[in-house]
């Protein structure tokens, strides 16, 4: 709403009107034709299809230039007020910005997206969400609609198996910056956490405290966070004097379920582990669950730690020793890059590492506070 109670519609209603009026609109609607313009009113007017026009205003496929400037006449003279999109094309933004992210898939990126959204609310624009579930699919329709609703850029963090998705954007030159999980890319925009070293670290702390059989539950197949950690654990073992063993290591899908499953499964091997790393907390979770039901005490009987830091880590029975990732500054960065991204479409693309933090809890008997290094 604005300011004075009149709906952004109702006054872009009012504006288109005002364009109308300067361009000498008033003259009688012909027959059978309601008075509001239409996109067959714009197709007729600048001499193309509906199906052209239509992919104008929704950006669904490139346009020449000529032909898209002519429909940009053609909306501006008939004051064509269809909807968010073709108000847009007029103003010249929405001064709104797309999130396609899945909240489900972990407690970390809600957390995220309340960074996201502060910044962005700082910046005066609004965030559009669309939650992907962490589906190849979902997340091209997710980014299909955001788009339908003229966003001027999108934040994304890729579903497992991206690699279309956001080459698609690029090619079409829609601002965006990945967030979380990090391509090989260097045509985009990207910000995220170190995972490699800070996995390392976790890794290296438990074989400091004497364990030789440091098992793995690792994140979903296809993701590069997934990738990095688990090169991460590798590179720890090394370090810390410890072989590489495949056993050891178990995927839990970066979800609750996952992360119990992988847990039994470790177990029931001969030789189980005897600490864990854990990848996410959201497989976490599924960890704490399973230990209960087996009656396991996590820092007793089963030494854990874990990568990410959510809000209810220390206030679990024992405290989890985790590897905080920077959420706030990751939203904030995020957002200020695709800003920078749409106010200049030419720029070079960055990609932003920020070091995580290694809190000593009880999980593994620490206490303290230590920065990755």
């Amino acid at each position: 709403m604005t300011r004075d109670g009149r709906s952004s519609y109702a006054a872009a209603q009012a504006f288109a009107q005002t364009l109308a009026n300067a361009a000498g609109e008033g003259s009688p609607v012909p027959p059978g034709r309601s008075s509001r313009p239409t996109q067959r009113d714009i197709a007729e007017m600048a001499g193309v299809s509906i199906t052209t026009v239509s992919h104008v205003v929704n950006g669904t496929r490139a346009v020449a230039e000529e032909t898209r400037a002519a429909v940009l006449r053609a909306i501006e003279t008939t004051g064509y007020t269809g909807d968010a999109i073709a108000r847009s094309l007029v103003t010249g933004g929405t001064r709104s910005i797309g999130v396609a992210i899945s909240l489900m898939a972990n407690p970390y990126f809600a957390m995220l997206m309340q960074a996201v959204e502060r910044e962005a609310a700082a910046a005066g624009y609004t965030v559009l969400l669309a939650d992907t579930h962490d589906e190849l699919e979902t997340e091209q329709s997710t980014v299909r609609a955001l788009r339908s609703r003229r966003v001027e850029g999108l934040l994304i963090t890729p579903a497992p198996g991206d690699g279309q998705v956001v080459g698609e954007l690029v090619s079409l030159g829609v601002p965006t910056v990945l967030v979380d999980r990090l391509a090989t890319r260097g045509d985009v925009d990207q910000v995220g956490a170190e995972n490699i070293q800070a996995t390392s670290a976790l890794t290296e702390h438990l074989a400091s405290l004497g364990h030789r059989r440091i098992g793995l539950i690792s994140g979903a197949a296809g993701l590069s966070t997934s990738e990095e950690r688990t090169l991460g654990y590798r590179l720890g073992l090394g370090r810390g004097g410890l072989a590489w063993n495949p056993d050891l290591v178990e995927c839990g899908h970066s979800s609750r379920d996952g992360g119990a499953a992988a847990l039994r499964t470790l177990l029931a091997l001969p030789e189980p582990p005897t600490a864990l790393v854990v990848a996410n907390d959201g497989m976490m979770v599924g960890v704490l669950h399973e230990a209960r039901s087996r009656g396991l005490k996590i820092g007793r009987d089963l030494p854990v730690v874990v990568y990410d830091d959510v809000e209810w880590a220390d206030l679990v029975d024992p405290p989890l020793t985790t590897m905080a990732q920077p959420i706030e500054e990751i939203g904030r960065r995020a957002v200020r890059l695709l800003l920078a991204r749409i106010a200049d479409p030419d720029r070079k693309a960055e990609v932003v590492r920020l070091p995580p933090t290694l809190r000593h809890r009880e999980s593994c008997g620490c206490v303290g506070i230590h920065p990755v290094r």
